[in-house]
């Protein structure tokens, strides 16, 4: 079981970007780092799953910002989920956000994407290499970053379910585009949605011992931008 999240986090409701997109900001006392979230497809800033994690690595000391990637309006039009680009540069603006505030500015910042959000982590990784200092991806689909792949220069763990037929292959595939500290892990009988009983801590467990190791050593540093 994971451990409760701490009593001393400081949540609050935030507006990310331009469109002042809706999100949630937890901020444990002496965080060591920021952990910002990008959903997949059909999912937003309540994905159950994203959330468990999100606990999770709070109880490591990890802030954490989970956000909708769309507007309401622009979520009614299917082909948007899937516009990676367009999400990418919704993760941009929340790593400015990140960048920009009083509280985390000089933070260590990481990604965590599922499904087209981890396609959408890497390309904002990618444009942003100065500000990125690791990303992590569950049951994503990082091949969908395509070229971006091999701009990325953040160090990059991928995740997979050992149940999820296909999306190994492609996690595979995209692993060996990558030119930067690289690594996949295989979840043993997980499927898509990691929903099998400790398929989740075992994320949360690769996921939080990433960050540590790659944000200790992380070199990115404020920037005017």
């Amino acid at each position: 079981m994971m451990a409760s999240r701490a009593n001393d986090d400081r949540e609050r409701t935030v507006a990310v970007g331009a469109r002042g997109l809706e999100g949630q900001f937890a901020l444990p006392v002496a965080a060591r780092g920021v952990v910002i979230f990008a959903h997949g497809s059909g999912s937003s800033r309540f994905s159950p799953r994203n959330g468990l994690v999100a606990d999770g690595l709070r109880d490591r000391g990890f802030a954490t910002l989970l956000f909708d990637l769309l507007t309401r309006t622009e979520a009614e039009d299917r082909r948007n989920v899937f516009d990676v680009p367009l999400l990418a540069g919704r993760v941009r603006e929340a790593v400015v956000w990140a960048r920009q505030g009083t509280d985390v500015a000089a933070l260590p910042i990481g990604l965590f994407g599922a499904s087209t959000g981890a396609a959408a982590a890497l390309v904002a990784a990618a444009d942003a290499p100065d500000d990125v200092a690791a990303v992590v991806s569950r049951g994503g689909r990082p091949d969908l970053a395509a070229d971006a792949l091999g701009e990325v220069r953040a160090p990059t763990l991928l995740i997979v379910g050992g149940a999820d037929t296909g999306v190994i292959e492609l996690n595979e595939a995209a692993l060996a585009r990558l030119a930067c500290t690289r690594q996949l892990e295989i979840v043993p009988g997980a499927t898509h949605l990691f929903e099998e009983p400790g398929a989740l801590e075992t994320v949360v467990d690769l996921a939080g011992d990433w960050f540590a190791t790659h944000f200790s050593t992380a070199s990115n540093k404020p920037t005017n931008r």
